[in-house]
């Protein structure tokens, strides 16, 4: 179960926080702590400003570099403008008058949260040095300046260890797509393999328990039949989507009849099913059955091609002794070729 907190929840509750702080500036204001107005009110606009920066709705999680620097800028102008009109030694102290030290701990902690911790240490640091020379060292507990700073840095280590769990997560989701692929592939090969077996058990079988019966001793139509079924099986790895059940038996009679027959499946059916496939196969099964040709090539023909297989029938002029494939091939004449279309003429 994945448990989430909406973005825009945390920003308004961030938006909140950062208003409570301008509303303490100006309660503040009413105390007498500040010797002048007019810098606390120009500390709280700025802020203002630079809150609703760093809080505008942007998808990019991490903070631009100008909007960080930016919002250290606001940091460092803050104390600066605040306790200039602040007495540091004040009798009874000077109460929410330092309201500026939460002000800019919540800037730099948004900062950290965007992932630019760096500009929030920077800020956070200038804060402590700008308070030990302000006001003495003994004040850093005292203006809460160690809470801003502990607020940066919980940030940061939050931030950071929801980065490894995000990251995390991806290697982990990568692995498992990874594995369950491998799984497919796995179950895909033993069903492939499983389909196979069957399919020549049931093509071998019969042939098997006449070898056995007979104890190896066939005749020559035997022999030749079992020859065929050699070359039925190896169609049925090369030939894959070249075959369906009219296509073997027009192959196996076409065997019969002495013509060499050779079926070769490149992927280039991968992309037919259906109606489309069985015209295809409906061509290729009615070519084997008119053709005369001694050798006969059905390839089929990569996808985007307007032709889906190629089919070619060779009968030889030297009485067979010609190589389908070798020097010889010249002396063999074309006695068919055909090409299947991939749509309906």
């Amino acid at each position: 179960m994945r448990v989430s907190v909406p973005r825009p929840l945390i920003v308004l509750v961030a938006a909140l926080f950062s208003a409570y702080i301008i509303v303490l500036a100006g309660y503040s204001l009413g105390f007498g702590f500040a010797s002048a107005a007019e810098p606390v009110i120009a500390a709280m606009a700025i802020y203002a400003v630079a809150t609703f920066a760093v809080l505008f709705p942007d998808k990019r999680p991490r903070m631009p570099v100008w909007l960080a620097a930016f919002a250290v800028g606001i940091s460092v102008v803050l104390p600066l403008l605040v306790a200039s009109v602040l007495d540091p030694h004040r009798e009874g102290g000077n109460g929410y008058g330092t309201w500026y030290v939460a002000a800019v701990g919540t800037l730099m902690t948004i900062t950290a949260v965007r992932r630019r911790p760096g500009f929030a240490w920077f800020g956070i640091g200038f804060l402590v040095v700008q308070t030990v020379l302000w006001a003495g060292p003994g004040y850093l507990a005292a203006l809460g300046v160690i809470g801003s700073a502990s607020w940066v840095g919980v940030a940061h280590l939050l931030t950071n260890a929801l980065a490894k769990a995000v990251r995390d997560s991806q290697r982990f989701a990568i692995a498992e797509r990874g594995a369950a692929e491998w799984q497919a592939a796995q179950e895909a090969h033993l069903n492939e393999r499983q389909f196979r077996l069957g399919q020549t058990t049931v093509m071998a079988l019969p042939m098997l328990r006449t070898i056995q019966q007979s104890g190896g001793e066939l005749t020559a139509a035997q022999r030749a039949e079992c020859l065929h079924l050699e070359g039925a099986i190896r169609d049925e790895i090369r030939g894959r989507k070249l075959l369906n059940d009219a296509v073997r038996e027009q192959v196996m009679l076409a065997r019969r009849r002495g013509t060499t027959v050779t079926l070769l499946d490149e992927g280039g059916l991968d992309d037919l099913e259906g109606e489309d496939l069985d015209r295809v196969l409906g061509a290729l099964a009615d070519a084997l059955r008119r053709t005369n040709a001694d050798k006969v090539i059905a390839r089929t023909v990569p996808e985007g091609s307007d032709v889906a297989v190629t089919v070619v029938g060779l009968r030889s002029s030297d009485d067979g002794s010609a190589s389908l494939l070798g020097d010889s091939l010249d002396d063999d004449e074309v006695e068919l070729w055909l090409e299947i279309p991939r749509t309906p003429a």
